[in-house]
Formats: C-alpha cells, sequence, structure tokens
C-alpha cells in the first residue's frame, strides 16, 4: 500500500536506518549520514557473500554532548571486567572471575563419531547403516524420511524417529527372524544429524547455532564463544519441548554440587542470564578468585565458599576477614568462622593466624649443609642433633661451639657455649629448645680472630666501608670499653695481609665479641699462636691441642700464665705465674676466659739465621752460627784462605748497618729538598755574592741528585779485619758474626781506579809506592774546575782518606792495590747554599756502597 503525505516517494525502497540502541542498552554513537551508509552497504554485501566495495577506515563517530550531571560509572581498568575491577579496588590485587577462562578457546570442531550408545535417540535425517548376512548379503545407507521411518528393500516401513538405537536394532533383528530367516542383520549410525539449538542471555555471539545431535550444552555455549563475564554459570536455563531446567556449571568445573543434565535435544534453547550474586575470596587459598554463590542466593556459608576456592592451604590456624557494606554503603570489616554466612558482594581474605616458625631447630657454620631439624614434643637435645658426625665439616674447632637461643619471654637472644668435641663423642649432651641454632666454628673462623682487621678493630680504627658487620660492631665496643679486650690487644700479631670475612661472622655479627671476650691469648713457642675461644676451667692440654703443640724449642720451665681475677669489689688485679710443667701434666693447669699464656724459647746459642762466605775462601758457602761465633772461627771452618785472597779488600756486609745507611741516604735527600725550597724563597743567599748565578738551574740539579740518593742502594759495608794473621795477632779486630751477614773474600787485584774531574778517569795498572797525585797524573791531570781540596780516596778495606793533592795538603801515603780515587769538581758558585755544603760526605758513602756492589757483583758471578 503507497505511502501517502510529502516525501513519500521512493520511500518503500529506501534503506533501513541504524537502531537508536544497541543490544545492550547503551546509546548508538552519532555518526554522519554518509557514515551510517557504508555501514548498512558492508551488512547488504556480508550477507549476500559479496566482498565489501569500500575496504577502508569508517569515519569515527562524533563525540556525544556531554552530560550536565554527574558521572554515573567510573573507568574500567583494561583487561578487567566491571566485577573484577570492583573487587580490585577493594583488595588491591587484581582476582578474576572463575569459570570463564573454560570457555576462552572458542568454538571446538564437532568430535568424530565412533561407536555410539545404545540409548541414542534417532531423529529425522540421521544416515542407518544396516547389513544383512546370511541367506541375504547387503549393506544399505538408510535415512530417516521426514515422517520418522526408514525404508529397506525387503521390508516394510520401520518407525525409527523418536526410538533408541537399542530399540531400534533389536525391532530389526525381530522382524529379520520373522521375515528373513537365516539372515543376520547390523545396524550402526552412519551420519549424526545437524541440530539447531538457539542460544541467548549473556553469551559472546547469541543466535541459532548448528551442532551435531550428540553435542552437549557446553558445546553450543562454546558454539556461541561462550558466557561473558556478566553471565551467570551457577542458573543457566534449558527450555524445549520437554520441560524446563536449571544447569549449574560448577558442579562440571569443580565436581562439587552434585552432577548437571548436559544433554541436549532437538527444539532446545539455552538461556544464559545474568551474574547473580559473588564473593571475592583472596589470601592463601588454592584457588583465588571471585566465585558467584548458587542461584537465586544471597549468602552462603563460608566453607561452601571456601571449597569452591580449593579449601585454605593450611588445614588450620587460619584467620578470615571478610570485608563487606554495612547499610549506609561503607565498607566494614569483620573476623568470620567457616560456619559463618558471607553476603553479596563481600571479599574475604584467608590469612595465617600466627605466621610464626614454631618447633625449629637449625645447625649451622662449619657444617656440611645447614640443617633444619622439629624440636618434637618431647624436646630435643644436643646429643641428637650431632648424632651423625659427618655433619660436621672437616677441621673445626672442637673447644667450642655455641647455641644462639632465644628468651621466649624477652626475645631477647643469646649465646650458650658447650664443647663440641665432647658433644661429638657423647660425653656430654645439652637440651635444646625451640628456635634455638647450633654454630659450629672452624678452625679458619678462630684464625680470623689474630687477623689485621679484628686487630685494627680491637684498637678502635673504623673498619671500611664495606668491611664485615662484626667489625664495626667490635670497634664501636672497644673504643667505648677500651680495658674489655686488653688481653686480646696484647698480643702483638704482626698486620700481615688482609683475609675476608668468615660468613659465620656475616650472619651472626655479635657472635665475634661474644668469642673474644672467652678468649684465652697463646703466645711465644706454640705452632699455631692465636685467641682460642674457651669454657670455664679448661684444661692447657686441650688448648695446647687446638694450638697444635708447643714446638721443640719451648721452654716448658718457665711458662708464663697472666690472669685478671674479679673480686666482689669489682676490681681487676693482674697476677702473672711462673709455670714449670716439664713434668707434662699441663692437664692441672686450668684455664678461664681472658687468661694469657706465654711459652717462651729455651736459651740456644745457635743463632737464628745462616752467614755466607764467598770468594777466595778454600770451601766457601752458606754456614749456620752459634752466638759469640766470630769470623776467625768462620775462616778456619771454611777452612782458610787460598793463596789469591786479598784480605785487605775483604767486604764485609750486615742487614742492620744496610738498614741504617738507606735511612740516611733518605734522610739526606729530604734535607737537601728542604734546602732547596730555602734556596726557591731567596732565604740561603749570602750577602751578593750569589747574584747573576742561575738559581734555577741549581735547584734543578738539587732536586736530580735527591732523586739519585733515594734511588741509590746501600751496601751496609763494615771495616773489618778479615786476614787470618792479622786476628790472630789481634783478637780485639776479630768482629762478632750476625745472620745475614755477606763476608767476600776477592782476589789480589792489579789496578788502581781514577774517577771524577780528571781528564782521562779509568782504571790504571798499580804501580808500587805510588801516591794519588802520581796516578791523577797517569789519568791525564785534574780538569779546570776540579776541587782537588776535596778529593778522597777509597781503600779497598772500605776506609775513605783524604787523596792530599791541594798544595797545603802532605799528600797521600802509597796507595794500596783495588783503591779508588774520587775527584769531585769545585761547588763553587753555588757552595755558599746549604745543600751544597756537605754533600762530599754523601758522596763518599754512595761511593763506598756502589764500590761494595760491585766487589760483590763480581765474586758471586
Amino acid at each position: 500500500m503507497p505511502f501517502s503525505g510529502p516525501g513519500a516517494e521512493g520511500t518503500a525502497l529506501a534503506p533501513p536506518a541504524l537502531p537508536s540502541l544497541l543490544p545492550g542498552g547503551l546509546p548508538v554513537p552519532t555518526l554522519p549520514p554518509a557514515a551510517q551508509q557504508e555501514i548498512l552497504q558492508r551488512m547488504r554485501d556480508a550477507a549476500a557473500g559479496r566482498s565489501p566495495a569500500s575496504t577502508g577506515p569508517l569515519p569515527a563517530p562524533s563525540a556525544p554532548a556531554p552530560s550536565p550531571g554527574p558521572a554515573l560509572a567510573t573507568p574500567v581498568p583494561e583487561g578487567l571486567s566491571q566485577i573484577e575491577a570492583f573487587f580490585a579496588e577493594r583488595l588491591g590485587l587484581p582476582l578474576r572471575q572463575f569459570g570463564y577462562d573454560t570457555f576462552a578457546a572458542g568454538a571446538r570442531t564437532p568430535p568424530a563419531i565412533g561407536a555410539l550408545p545404545g540409548d541414542y535417540v534417532i531423529g529425522r535425517d540421521d544416515e542407518l547403516v544396516l547389513a544383512l548376512r546370511g541367506r541375504s548379503r547387503a549393506t544399505l545407507s538408510l535415512r530417516v524420511q521426514r515422517d520418522g521411518t526408514i525404508l529397506t528393500p525387503d521390508l516394510p516401513p520401520i518407525p525409527a524417529a523418536g526410538r533408541s538405537l537399542a530399540e531400534l536394532r533389536a525391532d530389526l533383528e525381530a522382524r529379520a527372524a520373522r521375515d528373513l530367516p537365516g539372515t543376520e542383520i547390523f545396524l550402526s549410525i552412519g551420519q549424526v544429524r545437524q541440530v539447531s539449538v538457539f542460544v541467548a542471555g549473556e553469551v559472546q555471539r547469541p543466535g541459532m547455532q548448528t551442532v551435531t545431535a550428540l553435542s552437549s550444552v557446553l558445546d553450543a555455549l562454546m558454539q556461541a564463544g561462550g558466557p561473558r563475564r556478566t553471565g551467570s554459570l551457577r542458573a543457566i536455563r534449558v527450555e524445549g519441548p520437554g520441560g524446563r531446567r536449571t544447569i549449574d556449571l560448577y558442579a562440571v568445573i569443580t565436581g562439587e554440587g552434585g552432577e548437571a543434565d548436559l544433554t541436549l535435544r532437538e527444539g532446545e534453547r539455552i538461556i544464559v542470564p545474568p551474574l547473580g550474586s559473588v564473593v571475592a575470596v583472596a589470601g592463601e587459598v588454592t584457588r583465588p578468585g571471585i566465585y558467584e554463590l548458587p542461584a537465586r542466593a544471597t549468602s552462603a556459608p563460608l566453607s561452601t565458599v571456601l571449597r569452591l576456592a580449593g579449601d585454605p592451604l593450611r588445614p588450620a590456624g587460619n584467620r578470615y576477614l571478610v570485608q563487606g557494606t554495612d547499610a549506609g554503603g561503607r565498607r566494614s570489616f569483620a573476623e568470620i568462622s567457616p560456619r559463618d554466612a558471607v553476603r553479596r558482594g563481600d571479599s574475604v581474605l584467608v590469612q595465617p593466624g600466627a605466621d610464626v616458625v614454631a618447633n625449629q631447630l637449625r645447625l649451622a657454620g662449619h657444617v656440611t649443609a645447614p640443617v633444619t631439624r622439629a624440636a618434637g614434643r618431647g624436646g630435643t637435645t644436643l646429643r641428637a642433633l650431632l648424632n651423625d658426625a659427618r655433619l660436621v665439616r672437616a677441621d673445626p674447632y672442637p673447644r667450642m661451639a655455641v647455641v644462639l637461643r632465644l628468651d621466649p619471654a624477652t626475645r631477647g637472644r643469646r649465646f650458650i657455649p658447650f664443647d663440641l668435641s665432647r658433644s661429638l663423642r657423647g660425653e656430654s649432651d645439652l637440651p635444646l629448645a625451640e628456635g634455638d641454632e647450633v654454630i659450629v666454628l672452624g678452625q679458619s673462623d678462630i684464625a680470623w680472630l689474630a687477623s689485621p682487621p679484628v686487630q685494627r678493630a680491637l684498637r678502635g680504627e673504623p673498619p671500611a666501608e664495606d668491611a664485615c658487620p662484626a667489625l664495626t660492631q667490635l670497634a664501636i665496643a672497644a673504643r667505648s670499653a677500651p680495658a674489655r679486650f686488653a688481653h686480646a690487644r696484647g698480643a702483638g700479631f704482626p698486620e700481615i695481609g688482609t683475609p675476608g670475612c668468615p660468613p659465620v661472622f656475616r650472619d651472626y655479627p655479635q657472635l665475634l665479641g661474644f668469642l673474644l671476650d672467652t678468649s684465652v691469648l697463646l703466645s711465644g713457642e706454640v705452632r699455631q699462636p692465636g685467641l682460642f675461644p674457651l669454657l670455664d676451667d679448661t684444661g692447657l692440654d686441650l688448648l695446647l691441642a687446638a694450638a697444635g703443640g708447643a714446638t721443640d724449642g719451648a721452654d716448658l720451665s718457665a711458662i708464663e700464665l697472666a690472669r685478671e681475677p674479679v673480686d666482689q669489689s669489682g676490681s681487676h688485679p693482674l697476677s702473672r705465674l711462673l709455670l714449670d710443667l716439664r713434668s707434662g701434666n699441663f692437664r692441672a693447669v686450668r684455664l678461664s676466659p681472658r687468661d694469657v699464656i706465654r711459652i717462651p724459647r729455651g736459651f740456644s746459642d745457635r743463632e737464628s739465621g745462616p752467614v755466607v762466605l764467598a770468594g777466595e775462601a778454600v770451601r766457601p758457602g752458606t754456614y749456620d752460627i752459634r752466638r759469640g761465633e766470630k769470623l776467625s772461627e768462620l775462616l778456619a771452618r771454611a777452612g782458610g784462605l787460598t793463596p789469591q785472597a786479598y784480605p785487605y779488600g775483604a767486604v764485609f756486609t750486615r742487614d742492620s748497618v744496610r738498614r741504617r745507611q738507606q735511612e740516611g741516604f733518605a734522610r739526606t735527600a729530604r734535607d737537601l729538598e728542604t734546602s732547596l725550597v730555602q734556596v726557591a724563597a731567596g732565604q740561603a743567599v749570602a750577602g751578593g755574592r750569589g747574584q747573576g748565578v742561575d738559581v734555577g738551574s741549581a735547584i734543578t740539579a738539587g732536586r736530580e741528585l735527591a732523586a739519585s740518593l733515594r734511588q741509590a742502594q746501600a751496601a751496609g759495608r763494615m771495616v773489618v779485619e778479615a786476614d787470618p794473621v792479622q786476628l790472630a795477632a789481634h783478637p780485639e779486630r776479630d768482629v762478632l758474626l750476625e745472620p745475614g751477614d755477606l763476608i767476600v773474600i776477592p782476589k789480589r787485584p792489579n789496578e788502581v781506579t781514577v774517577v771524577g774531574a780528571v781528564l782521562n778517569p779509568g782504571s790504571l795498572q798499580f804501580q808500587s809506592g805510588w801516591r794519588a797525585s802520581d796516578y791523577t797524573r797517569a789519568a791525564g791531570g785534574t780538569q779546570r774546575f776540579a776541587d782537588t781540596a776535596r778529593a778522597f780516596i777509597v781503600l779497598p778495606n772500605g776506609q775513605a782518606n783524604p787523596a792530599g793533592l791541594s798544595a797545603w795538603q802532605l799528600g797521600s801515603p802509597p796507595i794500596p792495590p783495588g783503591s779508588l780515587i774520587v775527584i769531585p769538581q769545585d761547588p763553587s758558585p753555588y757552595e755558599t747554599w746549604g745543600f751544597i755544603r756537605d754533600l762530599t760526605q754523601v758522596l763518599s758513602q754512595v761511593t763506598i756502597s756502589s764500590a761494595a756492589l760491585a766487589v760483590i757483583a763480581r765474586e758471586l758471578r
């Protein structure tokens, strides 16, 4: 019927307009007319199976006008539903709605058809396979007709629709026995029919879904994309010709709540209603999440909800904190029991009643691996914890281990020492309490007590920032109470190396101070001196065993024991005792913490080091000496000197002399640098004599000389008499030997060396009776700036004498072979500066050392 009115032409063929509301009730965003036509055209093309004419992006919808009223909804975080965002804001942690991930995989492919059960109900369009065997042989594929029957060539129409597979098979077998004697009939399903099921409500893709007759309600829901998170999983309605039933999918997913009838019949429809009442469960449960209460229920016992969450992780000792809403919409908190009910919108937090460790014992420190044991109802003893000695690593400290015990009343911790060796042998025992930690110490841990880092901390020196925390605590304690560790500071251990902090002192920083308080200082002639923690009334024999025993040179007749007994007045008088333990009864000496034991060395005339005899001796080599042994005795032990020996040029060096000479070189260098500073400041110039002098060159030369002095190597030479004949005639010249002495007897030389300010410095052949002036002339004479007044001679025995070359000097005696003549340069015009005046003596010392080192190097090659 045509429309009337203006604008009615062509309205019958005009495309329909877009709806004003979306399926969820939300308004459609305002789109331009061109965009609406584009959307409708694409919908028509998709329905007709054609490709869209335009593949470009659709125009963006125009923003709706802002509402003048207040906002009614809070933006939901991305990836969370409204329910999940609600509980996330309350609990502070995201929880997922339970059960919806089951349908996250989407639609599945139809299952393969195998042997069907006998109760399968046959319907129209099912394909049956009928096999005849016997007198009649045939295989027939029969499809159930619209009237519900199947047609066979040899049998009348047989009703099949609505009958079970077993019932139809029995009917066919009866008909064959009656109408086809000698023939057996076998019936099976060839192809299952397709049925259409309507799925509506809160699903992802509502509408007609095509499934097989064998599909269940779950298959249909999966075909529809599964329920939305706004849909219920516990009140799904299935309606059809056979009536109406409600399905609780929690019974399928969790196995709780009995069995659900998931069979799907032709003509039925599935409706997913909106989500019902929900409760959130978080904390220490097996499956935290948001759970839906049973259909039409607004509350449920907490025990029921906990079973849905997989029950608490702890079988007992749990607290249940419920956060609900009161009548005014405010949040309210309460603690409930599993018998109490939770209401819609409640969130339950499952927490431990007291998350503490109970009935635990721990074995730590110098063990193969930290061990945790149960204290037991009747209590546990130390012997039971250390029942296997292999729990302790090799080389433990046997005299002390500690139990770190916690006082249950004050919650303070204290150390209880015990003898580890006796406990491992089963000779002593100690009852252990809950929370005790048994700490075993190793020999390396005890050796660290005498290390340089600990000794510096005992003096109150602050350790490095990354040092062991135990050292920081020890330094603070030592500075606040200096007398507390006086016995440990009196050891005098050498500060060699910087060992790292043992792990036991990193884990238990207070242990270091406790061990030092209970330690005994053992020094002197023992194999391993140090600080050894001991129990009170421990025998000296056990202490010596821990230190490896006394050395062979120990004097057991004068062992010194220092003790600080504390009397009732609080004073600490120090008492010292000398013990004679040559009988070996060390066990009779009972020790206490803070005792000091010093074992001296017995007197021996054997020195602590050897001497070296090199050069022209009959048997040169390294010799050990006794106290008071002289050079003549050593030469006699070596078989005397060879005929080529030159004892007048013997070089005798000593370590103590070398150290003093080296210190003298360094001191002279410092004095020289001080003089250079004075010269630079103009404080050392006397009168106007220094005018026109290049002071900068003088300072540069002085600095180079100071650097040379620091690099000069001192020989440590002493002037000694090494001629056995002279030593026999003059015993007072016979020098006493010390460990480390070096005696070099050179061969008789045949040259005299002239160095310094001469025209041709070098070595000249020895001439009997020649003096220094003769050798100077033979070397070409002195240079223009030679200082003949300061020339000197270094004799073969190391002595230095004036050369006597100036006019006012009387000359020098004849020079022996192997001598060294040194002619320095004139220090003018710098002689007025203090750093130049005394350099002749320094040059003499350096020259003597250089000459001695040259002889030693030549003879030791």
